[in-house]
């Protein structure tokens, strides 16, 4: 019978504040990026990367950071019904740094925290019992309360038939061994740790560790000592990690010589950062590990490789989860193979590794998109009564008229601007829209940008990471040389700085008010871009009234770029029967997830509103129904050929 899960880990769930500048020292850091972090959350995020599903078993506390915990393993796609939030405790907290290749400053803030409160009563049989295996890391053995726990969970797995892997994962300041600045020590010698250890390991099919971790699990300082010691208490694969020599595994006695295990291919790759590395290493290892229940799966050294090219990923960049890869990443860089040793650098991998984690920072589900557009700024400027203080207090009724119409549904979004819309815009931010956010100058061409965005392109490090940056573009095939150059490089400028701020990025192109168009002037244009560097997740596309013209765009599209989000189908201020015909057209192309229509549904209210001849509750009703319509309209296009796809008349 199939299982519900593959891999339940347990222990550590922190929040990672890493250092964005590198090469410094911890105390001369300015700025820090923020990342789920703790082994077993790593490994639960990297195997569920790796198309595994997983779950973790720990404790966050009931406030922001345990939040972002909860929400950030939901978009990573690992079941959160074993996470237990801790009214009493804070969650876990770690600083640190990259400070070269080898050192790694690291602040462990872990007082009475959260996931060191988890006990028997947190471990749920009928949970345990759901999954093919269980995982467990050292530092939860080194207390008490969490070590019952732990056990409780063992003797579970092993009583219901469940693999069982330990990462021995030592961290001497955790179990109490180095001070508070000792948190990038990686072995003190301790009888105590090693007796509780060997007393573990009985209940283990799996044990991974460096060599300094089975020489704490041994103890020994001798490497194949210490292994002999541990195979002497458990019949485990034991997974010895020997960094830039690769990893052992061995299956029964230990042999004379490290190299005298199996082994997997290993990846001559620059070491950016070893941080997450072993967790991340973890993680492609417990892909091949689970594979071996199937006779066509991977074998060890085959499971190896898996482990070696995850690590390789994770010491190439920056934090720990976040660097790990995709299961299309995995699967592109083993086929591929090595093209430069800074994986980071490798531009089409990163675009691969973009785009197919990239759900991990913008949740929600996108297959479809109703996007309501009201980031205009021009046209609002021009209405009779416009003033700053009132076209920003119409942009909060735009948005209520949005939220009226998402009720507890996905798939909507809004399209609002930071000049007149602020309040609007950061009134959107959590309520699960999808939100676009304009960077042009209304009606600019040759394209200028907001002043906002800076001419260093860094007013984006400022955005909340959940807005789209959208810029739109009017340009055309037959543009001159000079004006085409112009528009490329500063749309690639506004694009490389979306990825560098981890936004996400739509390219809106309107060749219509430039100059005649065709079915190919919108392909051309998208094949410029692309041929320039730039790889939009989103497009934002006028309305096309034929299949053919929609089949060149989409498959111009897809010649390039296989994970693009999508397309939306703009308004242009269309009369709603015009729009229908459009979106019957364009629903039956599964690229295209949706629209962002602005002045069809906001156009009468606004100036009517503005004028002072309509209420705030008149404007939010008919921009409520106005945008019910046109989502009941779209939906309606996308069910007729969903319907027809099916054979149904």
């Amino acid at each position: 019978m199939a299982k519900a899960l593959d891999v339940i880990t347990i222990g550590r769930a922190g929040v990672d504040l890493y250092g964005a500048q590198i090469g410094g020292r911890l105390e001369d850091m300015g700025s820090f990026e923020k990342y789920i972090g703790g082994s077993p959350t790593n490994i639960a995020c990297g195997t569920s990367r790796l198309g595994l599903k997983t779950a973790l078993i720990s404790r966050v506390g009931d406030e922001h950071m345990g939040r972002f915990i909860i929400e950030q393993l939901k978009r990573e796609g690992v079941c959160t019904d074993g996470v237990v939030t801790d009214p009493d405790r804070l969650t876990a907290l770690v600083i640190l740094g990259i400070r070269d290749e080898e050192q790694f400053p690291l602040i462990f803030y872990r007082e009475d925290c959260a996931d060191m409160a988890l006990c028997e009563d947190d471990i749920n049989e009928d949970f345990i019992k759901s999954a093919r295996a269980v995982v467990v890391t050292g530092t939860h053995l080194s207390n008490p309360k969490t070590e019952a726990a732990v056990i409780k969970a063992l003797e579970l797995a092993r009583k219901h038939g469940l693999r069982t892997a330990l990462d021995i994962d030592y961290r001497p300041n955790l179990w109490g061994m180095a001070g508070h600045g000792d948190g990038e020590s990686r072995f003190v010698e301790s009888q105590q740790v090693t007796e509780k250890l060997l007393s573990t390991l009985h209940y283990f099919d799996l044990i991974v560790g460096t060599e300094e971790e089975f020489h704490i699990a041994g103890g020994s300082t001798n490497t194949l000592e210490a292994l002999s010691a541990v195979r002497a208490v458990s019949n485990a694969t034991l997974v010895c990690k020997r960094g830039a020599d690769g990893a052992s595994a061995f299956e029964s006695e230990i042999p004379d010589s490290l190299d005298g295990g199996q082994t997997g291919e290993g990846f001559p790759i620059e070491v950016f950062n070893v941080l997450g590395a072993g967790d991340g290493f973890f993680s492609g290892l417990l892909k091949g590990w689970m594979e071996a229940d199937d006779p066509y799966g991977a074998d060890w050294p085959m499971t190896l490789k898996y482990a070696n090219a995850c690590g390789a990923f994770a010491v190439s960049r920056h934090g720990c989860t976040p660097a790990y890869p995709s299961i299309e990443e995995l699967d592109f860089f083993l086929k591929r193979g090595l093209v430069q040793p800074d994986l980071r650098n490798d531009a089409e991998l990163e675009q691969i590794h973009w785009a197919t984690t990239r759900h991990t920072r913008n949740a929600g589900d996108w297959s479809s998109i109703r996007t309501f557009a009201f980031d205009h700024r021009l046209q609002l400027e021009e209405m009779d009564g416009y003033s700053l203080e009132k076209g920003g207090a119409f942009k909060e009724l735009c948005l209520k008229a949005a939220l009226n119409v998402k009720g507890d549904k996905e798939g909507y979004g809004i399209l609002c601007d930071n000049r007149i819309g602020k309040a609007a815009l950061h009134a959107a931010s959590g309520s699960g829209l999808w939100i676009g956010r304009p960077t042009e100058w209304p009606g600019s061409r040759p394209l200028t940008l907001e002043p906002e965005i800076g001419s260093d392109f860094g007013g984006l490090n400022e955005w909340a990471r959940e807005n789209v940056v959208k810029v739109l573009c009017f340009c055309h095939p037959d543009d001159d040389a000079a004006t085409r150059a112009d528009h490329e490089h500063t749309v690639k400028r506004l694009f490389e700085s979306a990825r560098r701020n981890k936004l996400e990025f739509l390219l809106e192109i309107i060749p219509s008010k430039v100059g005649p168009v065709t079915a190919n002037t919108n392909p051309t244009l998208i094949n410029q871009f692309y041929e320039a560097g730039i790889y939009p997740d989103w497009w934002k596309l006028e309305p096309l009234d034929n299949y053919a013209a929609w089949e060149k765009v989409v498959k111009a599209i897809e010649k390039h770029d296989k994970h693009t989000r999508g397309i939306v189908v703009l308004g242009l201020d269309a009369p709603q029967e015009e729009l229908a015909a459009s979106f019957d057209v364009a629903a039956r192309f599964e690229l295209v997830k949706g629209f962002a229509v602005g002045r069809t549904i906001f156009g009468d209210a606004a100036r009517a509103w503005l004028k002072g001849e309509m209420s705030d509750e008149a404007a939010i009703e008919q921009m409520t129904g106005r945008f019910s319509h046109l989502c009941d309209v779209w939906d309606e296009a996308r069910s007729k050929v969903n319907s027809l796809a099916m054979g149904v008349k």
